[in-house]
């Protein structure tokens, strides 16, 4: 590990303390309690207005709920989901999902009231265009005497969203999955990570200029199309190993609570790893969701919170459990693979050659989906701080960072993007404490 590496660790290490901890899940908790369970008592009402039953075309906004929710799905739906549930298991146990779940329920309630606020105090950028995010809620709900807040989730959602992370898995799964085992990969491996950050690259390029409503209109059409086929190939490989699956689960919540599968039994390493990847999965509490949710067409602002609420749903409740499920049942988690490449041995060893095919479909499509969303998160922040001309510029370096991502080590990126993710939680979570009364009102 390299002086830069340590560094890096360190710095997300630290910010992942007791004390965003207690932030997240205790905020959590608090908006669930505060708001009488209203993300599970109106489930079937959020569905209802997802699928278009209260859509209005003239209603203030750029896209309808459902691509609204697409859009924040496909910026959480993605690697996170196949490799970091991994990650999360091969660095706090099985018990780690135990947490990620908790983390999730929670995190409903949380995405409730921060997307929520993000219409009920949308802005107006320096073009007078309507904009929603956390710092236009921090500066339209708390005044200027908190906008610092504002500046700093800009900055850091500026590295946080960088699509780092997924071009590095991404060329990792390509590589071993795909190239090697083909004979098509050079011998030398920086040289054939350059080419795949590159062509990487190129694509990403195609879309993110286009915006908001190209994105929402591509993530429209891929993100059901991707969740449903990674759910069918991974419930067919439970369904397989049905005879494993109660003591799967029985593991899951006997580690959740002893750490036996972590080196030295820490409980509260476990407890860290499930919420930081829940958290890195599904970014409830990050203020991203509400960039996204913040372009809904609507003057309903709790009837946006109602679509937002059921992304954590979706994103750890559904897909990260499957994840989990069929790396546990597999056996893929003694394995000493980390990422991507213990979930695609899970899948080969159960599936074979159909297994491969199918996770090579929903890795492209879950990780490039999740570039598109993620880039108009950046594109928002780098506006706010420095004006909506700014936007083009930050987009070259959005797409010029997938390179980096493909050519470093995934320690590095996974420390970088979880620290950069920590420092946006505090404001988010921190404005959204504050005004919460706004949304009960």
């Amino acid at each position: 590990m390299t002086q830069l590496d340590r560094l890096v660790s360190a710095f997300a290490n630290l910010m992942w303390g007791p004390f965003l901890l207690i932030l997240l899940v205790g905020g959590g908790l608090y908006f669930t309690v505060y708001c009488r369970f209203t993300p599970f008592r109106y489930f079937r009402h959020g569905l209802d207005i997802l699928l278009g039953k209260f859509d209005r075309e003239e209603d203030p906004g750029d896209i309808n709920h459902f691509q609204a929710l697409s859009s924040a799905l496909a910026g959480t739906v993605g690697m996170g989901n196949i490799s970091g549930v991994a990650v999360a298991i091969h660095t706090g146990g099985p018990g780690a999902l135990f947490w990620m779940w908790v983390s999730a329920m929670v995190g409903m309630s949380t995405k409730f009231f921060t997307c929520t606020l993000a219409i009920l105090f949308r802005g107006q950028d320096d073009q007078g265009h309507l904009q929603g995010g956390p710092m236009y809620v921090i500066r339209e709900g708390l005044g200027k005497r908190f906008k610092p807040l504002a500046i700093l989730f800009s900055a850091a959602g500026m590295i946080g969203c960088l699509p780092m992370f997924q071009a590095n898995q991404l060329t990792q799964f390509t590589r071993e999955s795909i190239l090697i085992p083909s004979g098509l990969f050079p011998a030398n491996m920086n040289t054939g990570n350059l080419a795949i950050g590159l062509l990487i690259a190129i694509l990403v390029s195609m879309v993110i200029l286009g915006g908001i409503k190209r994105i929402g209109l591509i993530a429209g059409k891929l993100v059901p199309f991707m969740v449903s086929l990674y759910l069918l190939a991974g419930l067919t490989i439970v369904i397989k190993n049905i005879t494993e699956l109660s003591s799967v689960v029985e593991l899951i919540f006997h580690d959740a609570f002893t750490g036996q599968a972590v080196v030295g039994g820490v409980v509260g390493e476990v407890i860290r790893q499930g919420i930081r990847r829940a958290v890195f999965s599904n970014e409830a509490g990050l203020g991203t969701e509400a960039l996204a949710h913040g372009a809904a067409k609507t003057t309903e602002p709790v009837r946006e919170g109602l679509v937002a609420m059921l992304g954590p749903f979706i994103d750890t409740i559904l897909v990260c459990s499957i994840t989990a499920f069929v790396i546990l049942v597999s056996g893929a988690w003694t394995s000493d693979l980390n990422g991507v490449s213990m979930t695609a041995q899970a899948f080969s060893t159960e599936l074979g050659l159909a297994g491969t095919v199918v996770l090579s479909i929903c890795v492209i499509t879950f990780s490039v989906t999740t570039m598109f969303g993620q880039s108009y998160y950046g594109a928002k922040c780098t506006g706010f701080l420095f004006g909506t001309k700014s936007k083009t510029y930050y987009n070259y370096f959005y797409i010029s960072s997938t390179i980096i991502g493909a050519t470093v080590s995934i320690s590095f990126v996974i420390n970088l993007i979880d620290g950069m993710y920590a420092v946006m939680a505090i404001p988010t979570m921190t404005s959204a404490i504050l005004l919460s009364p706004k949304v009960m009102t």
